[in-house]
């Protein structure tokens, strides 16, 4: 039988350093956006100012969230508090939805009034922004790939949305300046479609980490590895039921084992104690698993 992989453990402190640097790169793309913006009339880059923003919120949020999530269990909490981690992402999420909101109304108003077109150095500060935070993204979004976690990704994928807005508002500009007079609001326009964009994004993260807080089922991945760990064990002769729930990057399984009927209980017990030991060791994210031991009673064919 070939083995399927292996998830890979999470690393909760090197997503915590991901979030500080991520707040830390943010801070500073803002000041440059919103100070470039505002000498150079490109809205479009205001507008990437207002989105860093929420960024810099977003990181801190994810930040503390993986802090709480990390924590172990207590009597409070038995099963961990792994729920800050999806509820992190939420609240990113809804920041990039706010924010999206916020640069549309924007924008609007901005192509409703005639102004200048935007000053021709500003293209080189937009094409900065997008190669850092296309950079910082690809990173953050392989973390939470390794991780599993909807925080790190909603952090990673608020990251390319500042990055899209960026290259927006790049196409924008360029537009603004090659068109010469009336194409100004070209750069106003391109923050509406980036604005659209993100609020895409935002959707999707929102709904995974709601899927994630309403206890959706992992990948079938998941399930095969842990059904494929059990009926590898030596004594199991099948598999009658197996609940899988994600709590933060961990998951809890509850499965229903089956074995010889004349097995006593002090094997039966050692049995299941065997069967836990082989799901953890391959699925290292099993914070808790519970073995139900049932008599095996094959089915009649009829």
């Amino acid at each position: 039988m070939t083995s399927l992989p292996t998830p890979v453990v999470v690393d909760a402190q090197a997503s915590q350093r991901l979030a500080q640097v991520g707040l830390a790169i943010n801070a500073l793309l803002a000041i440059v956006k919103l100070v470039a913006g505002l000498l150079g009339n490109a809205y479009a880059l205001v507008a990437d100012a207002i989105e860093s923003g929420t960024d810099m919120v977003g990181s801190l949020v994810v930040w503390s969230g993986l802090r709480i999530a990390s924590r172990d269990p207590d009597e409070r909490y038995p099963f961990g508090y792994g729920r800050a981690e999806a509820l992190a992402g939420a609240v990113v999420a809804v920041l990039m939805l706010g924010a999206a909101v916020g640069i549309a109304i924007e924008a609007i108003q901005e192509i409703r009034t005639p102004h200048h077109a935007p000053a021709p150095w500003t293209l080189a500060v937009l094409a900065g922004v997008i190669v850092v935070k296309e950079v910082l993204a690809k990173r953050v979004l392989r973390a939470s790939e390794a991780s599993g976690s909807v925080a790190v990704a909603a952090d990673g994928w608020h990251h390319r949305a500042d990055a899209i807005t960026s290259a927006a508002a790049f196409i924008g500009v360029t537009v603004a300046i090659l068109g010469g007079p009336g194409w100004e609001p070209a750069d106003d326009w391109a923050a509406l479609v980036a604005a659209g964009i993100i609020v895409i994004n935002g959707t999707l993260l929102l709904r995974t980490a709601f899927s994630d807080l309403m206890d959706r089922a992992p990948a079938p991945l998941i399930h095969d590895q842990i059904s494929s760990a059990a009926l590898a064990t030596s004594g199991v002769m099948a598999i009658e039921k197996l609940k899988i729930r994600k709590t933060g990057t961990a998951f809890y399984v509850d499965i229903h084992v089956q074995a010889e009927p004349t097995m006593s209980l002090h094997d039966a017990h050692i049995l299941s104690g065997r069967v836990k030991s082989a799901i953890r060791q391959r699925i290292p994210a099993a914070a808790g698993v519970l073995i139900h031991m049932e008599p095996f009673e094959p089915r009649e064919v009829s």
